[in-house]
């Protein structure tokens, strides 16, 4: 049954001509054993919510996931599949990719990424344990990497948390090889990864990865521990390889057709490419269907269950019915009370309003709670050793949360949501690419969104990062300009379930801009005429965020001196591009002069005001000042956006 593995992905990679065998090869007794005796699925209902969840870190090696999907029977995971591997059109692609292929948990490939989503899975798993009792939410995270992925720091960050918070349903299982792309790991790294893990608070055992016994024991000793638990498996790269076994050229490459012939020789294996004896056939189908008696009593009990709409509908992603009652009353209040708060606190307030009635939602910060406002008054921890809580404590660890909060967004059944400051979405830009690549509901929310923090400097103050955020496809970038904005921002990010949001708010004060009921949510359209110009417009001001009060004096300034102007917000440059030519162009006002206001640089902002428009902003890095004395001196203010505007007219 594992030589299947080898020969399958070996021929994948071959015709191909492209692609990684030896982590296959090397693994394929471990996942062989694990698949067989261990993992509780059922290959025919890939979307059972109490299905162990199986995660391939090592992306890279993706034969390995594709043929097991294969071998155990799951339907779009056909020879032709195989077949075509890495080519266009086709399910299996280069890295195993969300979405692609019904068994495929996570988008991994870039290497660390899946063993911190497994920390979120196994948090969320073990959260709704406790929400909704363990025999409706019962089930193990079991994941597969390498030496990459434990090099990468985003792994330490992962680890750690995973051991403070005692997630003993959490397994990885190590393929020490000690191969990398270019040779010997010694060549780079000489870590004791036994004793790391064990510091970090793991039960760690090795094994050899090649022996049957010792893997089917680990792997039971593994889900006795209370602990997560780390089991290096000692493999050589390339098992079953003819001449290549244990040599790092079989990381990257196809093996070529003479190794490939040499290897079908030595391992018995008399079938031409893809083809698969009866017998082996049948017992991979026979592991495929295993499950099938579990899964079944489990959809008994929910039938049954007191919780059960609950239970479904969290896991469809659904928002409870009324979930925006409250805030929608709120919005009402807000134009008539008009608070001048910074957007920070705007956005706490949005939480307030939806958290109790969204019982999946579940925050935390980067070790910035009470800076990013994410909390809201009497949550209970998210800890061990019962995990009801709704706040995770993440320390400074943004990589490792945004990776994580991916986990537990696949996972299903909780929104994550978590805070820290924006200019350290550096931090956790990758894990942010993989959100928007794969198209899950997380919420990052970025305080501190401009020089408008002040004296903390230009290490904090970020400039391009607007910028940078809104490169990224399927993400939607949010800077509301006021208390309603938020809450309205806030609204269209849960309500999406497919995208991840970015909520960039400030540190500073600002007055409120919308000072009536539009009677909808206005920042759902991305941009909006905020304020209509007295007369046929000449001059359009666009803002976001705090600027948008700037644009709003300007504009006082500008009809004062008989220039009729129109200032438009625009709280989310994704939305407004989502809407339809007609409305872009109207609120755009193509026929008018126009100026951007927005403390940071200018790239993007030519979608609105065309190359020849005034901006108002950031060229270079901030300082070390009062707020209020930066936007002076960088120029930030009503009286330039006048001046930029006359000297377009």
């Amino acid at each position: 049954m594992a030589d299947a593995i080898r020969v399958l992905a070996m021929d994948g990679v071959e015709k191909a001509k492209s692609g990684h065998p030896g982590m296959p090869m090397g693994m394929a007794d471990v996942a062989t054993v694990l698949y067989s005796k261990f993992l509780k699925f059922d290959a025919s209902r890939p979307d059972w919510a109490d299905r162990d969840r199986f995660i391939l870190s090592a992306g890279h090696g993706s034969m390995l996931i594709y043929s097991l999907l294969h071998l155990t029977g799951y339907k779009d995971a056909t020879r032709e599949q195989l077949e075509n591997f890495r080519q266009w059109g086709a399910r299996t692609a280069g890295h195993p990719e969300y979405g692609h292929m019904t068994g495929i948990e996570t988008t991994t490939g870039p290497l660390g990424q899946g063993i911190a989503n497994s920390v979120g899975f196994a948090l969320a798993e073990r959260h709704l344990a406790a929400r909704f009792g363990s025999d409706l939410v019962d089930h193990r995270t079991w994941v597969i990497a390498g030496d990459g992925c434990l090099m990468e720091g985003v792994s330490q960050e992962a680890i750690a948390l995973a051991g403070r918070l005692k997630l003993n349903k959490l397994c990885v299982m190590w393929d020490d090889n000690e191969i990398t792309i270019d040779g010997k790991v010694s060549l780079s790294d000489s870590t004791d990864q036994l004793a790391r893990f064990k510091a970090s608070g793991w039960a760690v055992k090795a094994i050899d990865g090649h022996d049957h016994g010792a893997i089917k024991k680990a792997l039971a000793w593994a889900t006795k521990q209370s602990k997560p638990t780390l089991i290096a498996c000692k493999t050589k790269i390339g098992k079953g390889a003819a001449t290549m076994e244990g040599s790092h050229k079989t990381h990257g490459a196809a093996l070529g057709a003479t190794e490939i012939a040499a290897t079908r020789q030595a391992l018995r294996w008399a079938f031409e490419p893809f083809d698969l004896p009866e017998g082996i056939q049948k017992a991979w189908a026979k592991v495929g269907k295993q499950g099938a008696k579990t899964r079944k009593g489990w959809e008994a009990r929910l039938l049954n269950h007191a919780q059960r709409d609950d239970f479904t509908r969290a896991m469809a992603g659904d928002l409870p019915t009324g979930a925006f009652e409250a805030l929608e009353a709120k919005l009402k209040s807000l134009v008539v009370d008009q608070p001048a708060l910074a957007t920070r606190q705007s956005s706490g307030e949005a939480l307030e309003t939806v958290f109790n009635a969204i019982p999946e939602l579940i925050g935390g910060s980067a070790d910035l709670t009470g800076s990013n406002n994410t909390f809201v008054k009497n949550t209970q921890i998210l800890d061990a050793p019962d995990y009801a809580g709704r706040y995770v404590n993440w320390g400074v660890r943004e990589h490792g949360m945004a990776s994580a909060m991916n986990g537990m967004a696949l996972h299903g059944g909780v929104i994550p949501y978590a805070g820290t400051f924006m200019v350290f979405s550096d931090y956790s830009r990758p894990a942010i690419r993989l959100a928007a690549l794969m198209g899950v509901r997380v919420v990052h929310v970025l305080t501190h969104d401009s020089i408008g923090l002040g004296e903390d400097g230009p290490t904090h103050q970020p400039v391009e990062h607007l910028a940078a955020l809104r490169a990224i496809p399927n993400l939607m970038v949010f800077r509301p300009a006021d208390t309603v904005e938020a809450l309205e921002c806030w609204q269209v990010a849960l309500q999406h379930k497919k995208t991840p949001s970015g909520m960039c708010l400030s540190r500073q004060k600002t007055p409120a801009v919308r000072l009536t009921d539009a009677g909808e949510n206005l920042s759902r359209k991305g941009a909006y005429e905020l304020k209509a110009a007295n007369g046929a417009a000449k001059v359009t001001l666009f803002g976001t965020g705090t600027e948008v009060a700037l644009a709003l004096k300007a504009a006082e300034t500008l009809e004062a001196e008989g220039v009729p102007t129109r200032v438009v917000s625009v709280p989310c440059f994704e939305l407004f591009e989502q809407q339809p030519k007609a409305y872009q162009d109207a609120v755009i006002g193509r026929g008018t002069v126009r100026v951007a206001v927005e403390a940071a640089i200018k790239q993007g902002w030519e979608r609105f005001i065309g190359e020849d428009g005034g901006f108002v902003g950031m060229t270079g890095f901030g300082a070390s000042a009062p707020a209020e004395v930066l936007y002076r001196e960088f120029g930030i203010t009503a009286e330039a956006v006048v001046e930029a505007a006359k000297a377009r007219l």
